[in-house]
């Protein structure tokens, strides 16, 4: 009985034994997961820049306790803008993984720290859950299910942070 494990030289990398066609697909989603989530960065980031986000994103920055500062330091427009050049950064260290995984671990913990503290957002922002009916807590659409996303963007994050530290390891 063949049991499927995971070998950890770098040779191999994740490949498990005796699954060319699952160690090709799983290092497939990697690479989707990590370019995915620079796309993510740049867009958003990029989209900071305009004054439809800025004013989109206003509440959730007024209500947290984290980075209510912004506001008082930068303005509306300027809090966007300070967010874009920090998340356009983030994807673009994520993005040099190929060059230099160190750099990209950098931008994994920048992610990191990005999705926890959107994620707060869930606890300060009104209006994120809803009654419901039955007893179990609803989310609304919007901050609620957009800010749910974020979840499993962190997740992402942390796998990236730790793939690229692994990386720059081997090297």
């Amino acid at each position: 009985m063949s049991q499927d494990r995971t070998l950890a030289t770098p040779e191999t990398r994740i490949a498990p034994v005796g699954g060319f066609v699952t160690g090709r697909l799983e290092g497939a989603a990697q690479w989707f997961m990590l370019y995915a989530l620079v796309v993510i960065f740049l867009w958003f980031g990029c989209m900071k820049f305009t004054a439809y986000e800025a004013s989109a994103i206003a509440p959730f920055i007024m209500n947290s306790p984290i980075v209510v500062w912004l506001h008082g330091a930068f303005g509306i427009a300027g809090a966007a803008r300070f967010l874009g050049v920090y998340e356009v950064l983030t994807g673009l260290l994520i993005a040099a993984r190929p060059i230099d995984p160190r750099v990209s671990a950098i931008g994994g913990a920048m992610a990191v720290i990005t999705f926890l503290i959107t994620l707060t957002f869930m606890l300060s922002t009104p209006g994120v859950a809803e009654p419901a009916a039955g007893g179990f807590p609803a989310l609304s659409a919007v901050p609620g299910q957009f800010l749910l996303k974020d979840l499993g963007l962190l997740g992402i994050s942390l796998w990236v942070l730790g793939a690229s530290r692994a990386a720059a390891r081997r090297r």
